[in-house]
């Protein structure tokens, strides 16, 4: 019956029994503002990046002294942006225009690891034998909604002895510290000369006019970034 328009009639009568009516338009007003309870909620980034709510879950169990028209919430959608805590309204509106606010933290979470991608690469040792590579140089386009925050390798040095391919763990970590890995071939390669070093010698034949020398003596030093096989 809230509004305007509700007719009552008033009947008087008498001490003798006589009567009499007159009639009256009652207006009835809801002032009274609807409770608002809020509770805190927590919303998980999907893989795009993008997380939502609604005005039902952050409602607590609002009520009113007639009835609830409408639940608002002053933010529905986060982004990569709002990881972490985040302050909001929750407007409760009842069917007559009065409304009540209440205060909730929704705390925003990217749970989501990164898409880590790895490429085999070939390095070549120097003339010390050593080799290095970067995560870079592995990394094929790992990615994240978010964002990358580092890239990591569990080995990056190599020398003779890793001659041929070996396997390196590539470790991605987003901004928001979740990790991923992926696998990769690195193959190590040696391609550089030895360094050959002659000097000069002399040979003395013997009675049959006969004479011999070897690799070893004719050699002066010669060296190889890894190793010499054979002279």
């Amino acid at each position: 019956n809230v509004g305007n328009g509700n007719t009552v009639v008033l009947t008087v009568t008498d001490n003798n029994g006589n009567t009499s009516t007159c009639s009256a338009t009652v207006t009835i007003q809801d002032n009274v503002a609807p409770i608002a309870l809020c509770q805190n909620v927590t919303v998980q980034l999907d893989n795009t990046g993008n997380g939502s709510t609604t005005a039902v879950a952050v409602n607590n169990g609002s009520s009113d002294n007639c009835a609830i028209a409408s639940l608002s919430l002053s933010q529905t959608a986060f982004v990569c942006s709002e990881v972490g805590a985040n302050t909001e309204v929750l407007t409760v509106t009842d069917v007559n225009g009065n409304t009540s606010t209440c205060t909730t933290t929704i705390t925003v979470q990217d749970n989501v690891a990164p898409v880590a991608v790895c490429q085999n690469i070939t390095v070549q040792l120097d003339n010390t034998g050593n080799a290095s590579i970067t995560p870079a140089q592995v990394n094929n386009g790992s990615s994240d909604a978010c964002g990358i925050a580092s890239l990591s390798l569990n080995n990056t040095t190599f020398n003779c002895a890793n001659v041929s391919g070996n396997t390196v763990i590539l470790t991605v970590t987003d901004v928001n510290g979740n990790t991923s890995t992926c696998s990769a071939t690195v193959t190590i390669e040696d391609h550089v000369a030895p360094t050959a070093i002659c000097q000069n010698i002399t040979v003395q034949l013997d009675n049959t006019g006969n004479g011999s020398t070897t690799a070893a003596a004719v050699n002066n030093g010669s060296t190889d970034n890894c190793a010499i096989a054979s002279m």
